[in-house]
């Protein structure tokens, strides 16, 4: 997920023109934008489902799908200048205000819950010097995330946006020591270990292939979240052109990295032992190798990065509501702003539900895997719109000039929203519940603003999408109380 460096692409105080980007700083945003915890723990995270046969299969996957998507968001960007409210935006334009409202609550829930796997996180690193911090879910870890949530939120509303010292801290923590681990576990890389149980067929209760590939899905899918903000540089480049260059060569160096980390693991330590450490497990794995120090280095590092990503994300986050009320999706009283230009009411909003989920891990015993999973099924929503849209366009020739080549474009909408797709049916019933629990509220929210701006609330189909989704809402409500499934 993203780093401190996303934040650039949140509304600017300053009224002040943007600074023109050239080809090496836009890959280096892209890259910034990309690279956050989520390395850090995907030893763990892979491995808890999967062997090295699903997992080489689960990154083949994601490169094919999440190229799709990135050449998605660079031509929606060239094509629809005009649509720079967000992803939600494109949703909007393309199917109806309802959806579009579904793509910008869906991207909000997978901002703020992805805040509290950050603070989870944290305080899950910090315990190897603090063991009562535990998983990052203990009554001391979560006082600890609950003060730094608000501490965060006055530093925020005090106008500090960026600052480029941070940034340049937390750039450095973080690609360092991910740099440092690859070519650590390159070194001390044994084959026997990878091929051990390669097919994971030997641990009975990882399942099929199938089954495992399925299992690497939200963990990948999480690691590229922030993605799409590649395309909101576009104003700031020197050359529009080196929006997509920029793209592509940041997607291929995050993807290079994050499978590296994942696969040369299994090749120190066997998929079972990787599956048993807490993480971040990037930790565990070095000290395997090189002792102690190791777990130190790995453990500082991912705290600033990640401290230094909550920033980030609580701007986003309380962005999303904030520029959707601007434009009429989402109730009026989000836009609010304090006389330092900081949208303080979206911002309180947000973080008072950061806090209750926060609250929630206590009593749930919820942990870092299992938010960030809620986070990326919330954000598929606006992702398979996306790609649809850019599908959408491709067909009816919208956008393009007489006798344009639309092939490409179109194989590409069509395979992002395909991989959307997919990566719900890999996300499974309990997560998908849950999303349905948090996504039902909005309905609320959503005709509050239609009738604010005396709109039409539904049209039939919207209307029978709505009572759908409140069905399901519902349904999972009595699962999940009756135990029959549990997402947290």
């Amino acid at each position: 997920m993203t780093t401190a460096d996303i934040n650039i692409t949140a509304r600017k105080v300053s009224t002040a023109a943007p600074a023109r980007l050239r080809l090496g700083a836009l890959t280096a945003l892209v890259i910034g934008s990309m690279v956050g915890s989520g390395v850090f723990s995907l030893p763990q995270n892979m491995a808890a489902g999967a062997g090295p046969l699903a997992i080489l299969i689960g990154w083949a996957i994601t490169a094919v799908g999440m190229l799709a998507l990135v050449f998605v968001y660079q031509s929606l960007a060239t094509r629809k200048p005009e649509l720079d409210a967000g992803p939600y935006a494109y949703a909007k334009a393309g199917f109806g205000p309802f959806i579009g409202f579904n793509s910008a609550w869906g991207y909000w829930i997978s901002a703020w819950v992805g805040n509290v796997s950050y603070a989870v996180i944290v305080f899950s690193a910090l315990s190897y010097f603090f063991p009562a911090f535990g998983d990052g879910n203990t009554w001391q870890a979560v006082l600890g995330a609950s003060i730094l949530l608000w501490l965060i939120h006055v530093l925020v509303l005090a106008g500090i946006r960026q600052a480029a010292v941070v940034n340049l801290i937390v750039t450095v923590a973080k690609i360092a020591p991910i740099v440092l681990f690859v070519g650590v576990a390159a070194v001390a890389f044994k084959l026997q270990v990878w091929s051990l149980d390669f097919t994971g067929l030997g641990n009975a209760s990882l399942g099929s292939v199938t089954a495992q590939v399925k299992s690497t899905m939200l963990v990948t899918l999480w690691v590229f979240i922030g993605i799409e903000g590649a395309s909101v540089f576009s104003g700031r480049a020197e050359r529009r052109k080196d929006i997509a260059t920029a793209t592509v060569l940041g997607f291929f160096t995050c993807l290079a990295l994050y499978a590296l980390v994942s696969l040369l693991s299994l090749g120190i330590l066997s998929q079972p032992e990787l599956a048993a450490l807490k993480n971040p497990s990037m930790a565990g794995v070095l000290e395997a190798v090189v002792g102690p120090w190791g777990a130190i280095l790995i453990n500082v590092a991912l705290v600033v990065s990640v401290v230094g990503a909550f920033l980030s994300w609580t701007l986003l986050a309380a962005e999303i509501p904030h520029v959707a009320a601007k434009d009429g999706t989402m109730p009026k009283f989000f836009g609010h702003e304090s006389e330092r230009g900081v949208p303080s009411t979206s911002l309180l909003i947000t973080n008072l539900l950061v806090q209750a989920f926060l609250v929630i891990t206590l009593f749930a015993q919820s942990t870092y895997q299992a938010l960030f999973y809620i986070a990326s099924a919330a954000i598929l929503v606006p992702y398979i719109f996306s790609g649809a849209y850019a599908a959408k366009l491709a067909l009816t020739g919208e956008s393009y000039v007489s006798g344009e080549q639309r092939a490409g474009p179109l194989f590409a909408g069509l395979l992002a929203t395909v991989y959307g797709l997919w990566l719900v049916y890999a996300a499974g019933p309990a997560y998908l519940f849950m999303c349905a629990i948090l996504y039902a509220p909005g309905i609320i929210f959503y005709v509050w603003a239609r009738r604010e701006t005396n709109q039409r609330v539904f049209h039939p189909a919207e209307a029978a999408l709505a009572g759908t989704l409140i069905a399901v809402a519902i349904l999972a409500v009595y699962e999940m109380w009756t135990g029959a499934v549990s997402a947290l």
